[in-house]
């Protein structure tokens, strides 16, 4: 017991500090209105006026803007481009003006009612096409409440095909070995890039498209039915498109078509 010196012969009934406490005294820095804990050497003890002060009445930790107890947090409303940013240097008075001619003349030799007709042929058919590889490979088709279960490629549009597609691929449940050359990273560019189709077979009063445009259209539900490997669809598309194309070199030249 004369470890711990004289105090605990005057006091029998004094807690006993331990040696390292009594020996250093009070931690460096540590206010004096905090004190150590005499079993635990190095732990603060604060004081109830010191935590009251710290805190405030509010109870709330003080923030770095002016300890008014508001976030710092940027508005939701702000973006990316509201922070630091830059600007382009703007291109020579040359360039601009070459920019803004007229543009050169693209040629435009099919009816509108054929590109109609084209783009929804490639459109029933890619729906088709992914009706039998969804059919084909059991993958699963979540139900919801405002749709009919899906009992012919009409079901559903063909917007609507590609964003089960989509959701099929990103969540792993199409294993590469059923696609073309196991491209399942390719998968959803090419799925992306016939999005168009849609649009342009359902939506009619939508402008004239430039033969170039058509067939590129065409081309993409080509890449699709290839990636999906479904030989039958890919055939019709690939008819389709030579067919298309037929069409156009037949008009070339002809003067009802170059206005």
């Amino acid at each position: 017991m004369a470890l711990y010196g004289s105090r605990l012969a005057e006091d029998p009934s004094m807690p006993v500090m331990p040696e390292t406490a009594r020996r250093y005294g009070p931690t460096p820095g540590v206010p004096s209105s905090s004190a150590q804990d005499p079993f635990f050497p190095g732990k603060v003890v604060r004081s109830q006026a010191v935590e009251e002060n710290t805190l405030g009445r509010s109870g709330s930790v003080p923030t770095m803007s002016g300890f008014d107890g508001r976030s710092s947090r940027k508005p939701s409303n702000r973006d990316e481009f509201d922070g630091p940013h830059q600007f382009l240097h703007p291109p020579p008075a040359g360039s601009v003006a070459a920019q803004e001619r007229d543009l050169p003349h693209v040629p435009t030799n099919l009816l509108v009612q054929e590109q109609d007709a084209f783009l929804s042929q490639v459109h029933d058919r890619l729906s088709q096409c992914a009706f039998d590889f969804v059919a084909k490979y059991q993958f699963p088709i979540p139900l919801e409440q405002d749709k009919r279960p899906v009992q012919v490629p009409s079901d559903r549009e063909w917007t609507e095909w590609v964003f089960l597609l989509k959701r099929l691929a990103t969540k792993r449940r199409i294993p590469a070995r059923v696609l073309y050359q196991g491209q399942i990273k390719q998968l959803i560019t090419v799925l992306e890039n016939s999005l168009e189709m849609r649009h342009a077979a359902k939506h009619q009063s939508r402008p004239l498209k430039d033969d170039r445009n058509v067939l590129q259209l065409i081309s993409a539900g080509l890449q699709v039915a290839k990636i999906l490997k479904d030989a039958a669809c890919m055939e019709y598309i690939n008819n389709l498109y030579l067919h298309t194309e037929r069409i156009i070199e037949a008009r070339k030249g002809t003067p009802a078509f170059l206005a």
